[in-house]
């Protein structure tokens, strides 16, 4: 083989090397916008959710007995007892179950009568 060949052989070789070395540093470059789109996905939805999720605690934790409440199953029932992790609640009169505190989704507010 002449020198040219050779020669023409080893650029080409190297060629590829370059883009390479590229690649990696465009690895750090693709660091700052996933940072920045994980921020927004946290200030956006996972706040809003544990900021939600607190309210519906100390809603659970301040209801006593004689709130009408929604569980999560669609049951509307009123509240006879309260104890510490349970509630006991009258679906229909004479009706009682007991139900976990954690199953309370909203409380039912009574209705006002329209004004004129």
């Amino acid at each position: 083989m002449n020198t040219f060949a050779l020669t023409s052989f080893f650029a080409q070789a190297a060629a590829p090397a370059a883009p390479a070395a590229n690649q990696q540093a465009g690895g750090m470059g693709m660091l700052v916008p996933m940072l920045l789109i994980f921020a927004i996905f946290y200030f956006m939805m996972i706040r809003p959710q544990q900021r939600k999720e607190k309210q519906r605690r100390k809603m659970i934790e301040e209801l006593r007995a004689g709130a009408t409440v929604v569980f999560c199953g669609g049951f509307i029932g009123k509240i006879v007892e309260a104890k510490e992790k349970t509630f006991r609640v009258e679906l229909n009169p004479g009706n009682v179950v007991e139900i976990v505190r954690a199953a309370v989704q909203s409380i039912v507010e009574p209705e006002q009568p329209a004004a004129k």
